[in-house]
């Protein structure tokens, strides 16, 4: 049965990011990063309140000329060694307070994942309402850097491998593996608020591609970034 829930967007974006200075804002395909995602956000349907949590009256400024909600600024971590979630309970209080009244269901979205749309965040939606699972976490799976060949790198040059049965095996012989992304990540917010994580008890994968779950940490990042969107915007032919 299909749960019925308030819903909330939250897009953390501190003003101190250190591989990209000021990350969030920066220019990405003629507008800053953030814009891409809070326009996802909002053309996707899926929420009563898309709202940016930030530390710096900057990004707040451009949260709000992008069509987010800004009531108020962070007042808790802020800083680079808090875990996002804590990041998004604080936000998720302060809102509560704010708009007095509750959220049954947490979104993050990170903004650094620019190239994830409103498709992407409908079809995780539907992902999770299905489930009963209180905890999602974005994911794609593994392509052509394949982790079962992952291997350590001793001070000699020789390799410590990680999977010593399944290095020798054919790509298409190995089962699948999936690495998480920040893309999209839904919570219960009662639940997410008990766990501190959104790693929570019986938490899911839901898969997305790899295209659409980039994480822009540095600049190689948004290099490749910029690059498959234009290729996206060439047609399908291209970017395959």
């Amino acid at each position: 049965m299909e749960r019925l829930v308030s819903t909330i967007a939250i897009i953390p974006a501190r003003g101190g990011s250190k591989r990209i200075p000021r990350k969030n804002i920066v220019p990405f395909r003629g507008r800053p990063m953030i814009g891409w995602t809070i326009e996802a956000a909002l053309q996707s349907g899926v929420f009563e309140t898309v709202l940016v949590s930030t530390d710096d009256a900057d990004i707040a400024e451009v949260a709000r000329t992008e069509g987010a909600e800004v009531p108020f600024l962070r007042d808790a971590h802020a800083d680079d060694q808090s875990p996002v979630s804590e990041a998004i309970i604080t936000a998720l209080h302060q809102a509560e307070r704010h708009y007095a009244t509750s959220f049954s269901s947490v979104t993050q979205l990170m903004p650094n994942c620019p190239l994830r749309g409103a498709a992407e965040i409908r079809a995780a939606w539907a992902h999770f309402r299905q489930g009963p699972h209180r905890f999602q976490i974005s994911a794609f799976e593994f392509g052509w850097m394949n982790p079962w060949w992952a291997g350590r790198l001793k001070p000699d040059g020789q390799p410590d491998w990680l999977f010593p049965k399944e290095r020798m095996n054919r790509s298409q012989d190995l089962e699948r593996l999936y690495c998480p992304t920040g893309a999209i990540w839904i919570a219960e917010a009662a639940a997410l608020v008990a766990a501190r994580s959104f790693y929570g008890p019986g938490h899911v994968l839901c898969p997305m591609s790899w295209q659409a779950a980039v994480d822009i940490d540095d600049y190689s990042d948004l290099d490749m970034a910029e690059a498959l969107a234009e290729l996206a915007a060439r047609g399908p032919r291209a970017a395959r």
